[in-house]
């Protein structure tokens, strides 16, 4: 059967508070696996930090999603190592690039490809601003040249780097359900057309939390039908610190994002679960 995995990204459980204070690694792995959570998602370039976290959670069971940067295909290389070495569920790569012709991209991707093909676990493109795939256009050219390219989906950064007006229209509508048919992980987070990042638990972004609730839903049946019977897609809560968080004159988060990680990870699974019947 398959399976929805809610991971919590480790940056979005950075405070950058005024007070200074800020949890151990230990103490934030204990507070996502105690909370229910089904793995993290974090930086995978640092073989010490990565031997440090995987030996957390293969005591408490969790899975991780790794992140890296990679500006080149030989950066690719340790990371992958390191994967290797550690497990993962998949692997997360923001392509630190900024080509302005398809046809620069391509021995970039195909290169990537090459040596995700020698690994046991899924290497997904993550669509992100100020990457490769920053703008929605040019990600879909990417499409028409790779129609088979496993992204994952952070369709926040299209929203606002596109600034679509509201209602969103219909052809801007297919054009992100273009993005979710090819997305095989996801990261949550919440955008209006003006912040890339908004409070989900103030009443007057429910809007835009329905919104993107709704792609998450449709990205999901998506995903079902390509996925194999026993599968398991991940989705990562990624409610990021300041400067992502919208900071009130103290220059502190105007909401607690742990708590509103929580209820994202609830209305995720509400979706997945109505997906696959009473």
């Amino acid at each position: 059967m398959q399976k929805l995995l809610v991971f919590q990204s480790m940056w979005a459980m950075e405070r950058r508070h005024s007070d200074g204070y800020e949890a151990s690694v230990e103490q934030k792995i204990e507070k996502i696996h105690a909370a229910g959570f089904d793995g993290i998602s974090a930086d995978w370039r640092d073989p010490q930090q990565v031997r440090r976290m995987s030996a957390l959670l293969r005591a408490s069971g969790l899975r991780a999603e790794g992140q890296c940067f990679p500006k080149t295909v030989d950066d690719l290389k340790p990371v992958l190592e390191n994967a290797v070495e550690s497990g993962l569920h998949h692997l997360d790569i923001q392509p630190d690039v900024r080509p302005r012709r398809i046809q620069d991209c391509i021995p970039l991707l195909e290169g990537w490809r090459r040596l995700a093909e020698e690994v046991d676990f899924p290497v997904y493109i993550e669509t992100h601003r100020d990457r490769m795939t920053t703008d929605l256009y040019f990600t879909l050219d990417l499409l028409d040249c790779f129609p088979d390219l496993k992204l994952l989906g952070d369709v926040s950064h299209f929203l606002v780097g596109r600034e679509f007006a509201w209602p969103i229209n219909e052809t801007d509508d297919g054009y992100i359900k273009r993005i979710l048919d090819n997305s095989w992980a996801f990261h949550g987070r919440v955008a209006s057309r003006e912040q890339v990042q908004i409070e989900i638990s103030f009443p007057h972004h429910k809007p835009w939390l329905d919104l993107f609730l709704g792609w998450w839903e449709y990205g999901f049946k998506s995903w079902m039908g390509r996925a194999d019977p026993n599968a398991t897609l991940a989705f990562v809560c990624e409610l990021g610190p300041k400067p992502y968080a919208i900071t009130g004159r103290d220059g502190n988060d105007t909401t607690d994002r742990w708590s509103e990680a929580l209820m994202m990870r609830d209305l995720v699974r509400d979706r997945w679960d109505g997906l696959n019947g009473p």
